[in-house]
């Protein structure tokens, strides 16, 4: 997870939070106002559909359920205590019946266990993590300066070796606490995580982990500069453009890396990064891994997890991946440049509900004195629809953002993923891409131009697969293996034997998805097929097409594929032309079935 203030006695950013509410159950009637910590009813406070108060920045706890996730087993939630901030903050909505399956969890008396838990049975369990063993000849201990639901943090010392006398900060975690092989598991892969990503300016350092018969260990980066919820706080949250790209450009290259490396965090929000000092300059880091997971460009998670302000609607639809992260990070991005958040309610389920159905306001003040790009920025991260919001990497190309202080795209991870989806369509969709592609404008060409160079193309301009295993190289750290990121660009091994000049890059790597959601995606599209029309377009047959596309012999070709073709000459329809760029999915099969 991360770093800690020097505070004595603050919540602790590293310890497990409880899991609030079921964003399953979105309530169908009104929310009324829910009492605060001491029994009363804030007047400042309102019900779900109105406008929040300014800046009211309670964060409720992030919710966990527990179906598993297609690469790995669902764990406990590991992050920040309830904070209760003084009024007009509003205070957390009960969630009983959520607190009676956490109980189970924790293996406490309860109904019927939870289904991936009655394996244990209530057993012995192998607490043994194959950590050192001397935290004690090594650290001194010092005062403690947090706690949570299963450890705490405390500050302490190196007592010999390279880090001799540097302070850092040490969670405990005792093995009381872990009463499920889930909640093992999550400790395993938390420092499975932290030691794999080490080593981006931007994320919170991991030193060692230790174990002995009572506890584990996790040591790390002491960052006594407090978390940017403090910052935002502190300032009435009131952010010039400048300060929020300085904000964005750390949390979005931190976030591309971890993308990158194949890692997803699953719980960013503004608690969870922290300044290095007191220094308004210092560099912010990415903490609180204790809710990631591994996870492949072509897998999706199912299990629901995060913190309700800043989930994205595809966790509640229990189908997602690194394109959450993003989400949260047009979260916080609308927060920083406002000061108020996009999706408000009283309760939890209220929160999901507003993300699910809401969307966010630019009518308000300050919106209609902050720049076109600075919406435009925040509105791409915050699309409901995860295909067509722009990915970390993509952000930092972002006109808004692109010239501030010399910053670096960086190599993003979607490019494999759409090139993988290209190098696998017809002849007759790559045709339709490369028409695409050639009606891109200057900003649009950017951030392709950036990550071209970024595979280092040969003097005639061209990439081959050697390229692009040269760049993953030397990028890549442990994690990436953990991910099996280089399993999934099997696909791209034709490219060993041919090379892929910059035009047709365009076309294998731009996503048709996120220019739909372009204001001139239909200008795109009608002249994207005058291109197709007089290079590519040509008489089809029905049957042809759908071998063209791969459909089986199962599927109603006919039925699908008929207002595809243009009944004139039997060339393919402007529709048919839209519909070959988005490709056949089953899901538009399935309706017609």
């Amino acid at each position: 997870m991360g770093g800690c203030t020097s505070k004595p006695q603050k919540p602790n950013p590293y310890a497990v939070r409880e899991t609030e509410a079921d964003p399953t159950q979105i309530p169908k009637t009104p929310l009324s106002p829910v009492a605060d910590g001491h029994g009363r009813k804030d007047k400042d406070d309102v019900v779900a559909g109105k406008k929040s108060p300014f800046f009211p920045f309670y964060s409720p706890s992030p919710a966990r359920f527990f179906k598993k996730s297609p690469s790995t087993p669902s764990r406990s939630t590991s992050s920040t205590p309830r904070r209760f901030f003084r009024r007009p903050f509003p205070p957390p909505s009960p969630a009983k019946h959520i607190r009676a399956v956490l109980a189970r969890r924790q293996g406490k008396k309860e109904t019927a266990a939870i289904p991936e838990d009655t394996e244990e049975g209530g057993g012995d369990l192998d607490k043994r993590f194959g950590f050192s063993k001397d935290f004690t000849s090594k650290l001194e201990v010092g005062e403690e300066v947090g706690r949570g639901h299963f450890g705490y943090t405390c500050s302490a010392k190196f007592k010999k070796g390279e880090h001799k006398g540097q302070q850092v900060a040490v969670k405990v975690i005792p093995k009381a606490k872990m009463t499920t092989a889930i909640a093992i598991e999550d400790v395993r892969r938390e420092v499975k995580i932290l030691r794999a990503l080490n080593g981006h300016s931007n994320l919170v350092q991991f030193y060692d982990s230790f174990e002995d018969q009572e506890n584990v260990y996790i040591v790390m980066e002491l960052c006594e500069g407090g978390e940017l919820l403090d910052m935002i706080l502190s300032r009435g949250g009131k952010y010039s453009e400048d300060d929020a790209k300085a904000v964005m450009v750390q949390i979005l290259n931190v976030v591309a890396f971890c993308h990158l490396q194949g890692v997803v965090h699953r719980d960013l929000k503004p608690e969870n990064f922290l300044y290095t000092s007191k220094d308004e300059s210092s560099e912010l880091k990415a903490i609180d891994f204790g809710l990631s997971d591994f996870v492949r460009p072509d897998e999706r998670l199912n299990d629901i997890v995060g913190s309700a302000y800043y989930v994205a609607p595809e966790v509640l639809h229990r189908s997602y991946s690194t394109e959450a992260d993003v989400w949260s990070i047009g979260v916080i991005a609308y927060i920083l440049l406002c000061g108020s958040r996009p999706f408000w309610a009283r309760t939890e389920s209220g929160i999901f509900r507003a993300v699910l159905k809401a969307d966010p306001g630019f009518e308000e003040a300050p919106w209609p004195s902050l720049s076109s790009e600075a919406k435009d920025f925040v509105k791409r991260l915050l699309n409901k629809d995860p295909r067509k919001r722009i990915s970390a990497a993509q952000a930092l190309s972002h006109p808004w953002i692109r010239n501030y202080n010399d910053v670096k795209v960086p190599l993003d991870i979607l490019i494999f993923k759409l090139m993988k989806t290209y190098m696998r369509s017809s002849s007759l969709r790559k045709a339709a891409l490369r028409a695409l592609s050639k009606t891109l404008t200057a900003d649009e060409l950017y951030y392709l131009r950036e990550q071209f160079a970024l595979l280092e193309p040969s003097k005639n301009g061209s990439i081959s697969l050697e390229n692009i295993n040269k760049a993953l190289k030397k990028y890549a750290t442990d994690a990436m293996k953990e991910s099996r990121i280089t399993d999934f660009l099997s696909s791209l091994t034709s490219l060993q034997y041919r090379r892929m000049d910059f035009e047709e890059f365009c076309a294998a790597a731009l996503s048709v998805h996120q220019l739909e959601a372009l204001d001139r995606w239909e200008q795109h599209a009608r002249c994207a097929y005058e291109l197709f029309e007089k290079d590519g377009n040509r008489a089809i047959v029905i049957e042809e097409l759908a071998s063209e596309l791969g459909l089986g012999p199962s599927i109603p070709v006919h039925v699908v594929l008929h207002d595809w073709i243009r009944h004139t000459d039997g060339k393919l329809s402007f529709l048919g032309f839209v519909k070959l760029l988005h490709g056949v999915s089953s899901r538009s099969i399935a309706k017609v079935q």
